[in-house]
């Protein structure tokens, strides 16, 4: 999981691996002062998700294939 902190940009963009899926917000990276209720992000649409709480947005990194049951 990576993390782009952009000046430009209004909110963080956390690239996803397989390995961190299935996604979830708050992400293990973020301080627990900041924390909010555990949101899972469906990201089977498009490859990318913003929290509803804290506008964070994810998306997958290229290449990265998901894998249903």
């Amino acid at each position: 999981m990576s993390t782009n902190n952009s000046a430009t940009s209004a909110h963080n963009v956390v690239e996803l691996q397989a390995k961190d899926l299935p996604a979830h917000c708050p992400n293990p990276a973020m301080p627990l002062w900041s924390s909010h209720p555990r949101v899972f992000l469906d990201l089977s649409h498009g490859g990318a998700a913003t929290c509803s709480y804290c506008g964070t947005q994810y998306k997958l990194a290229p290449g990265t294939v998901i894998k249903g049951h």
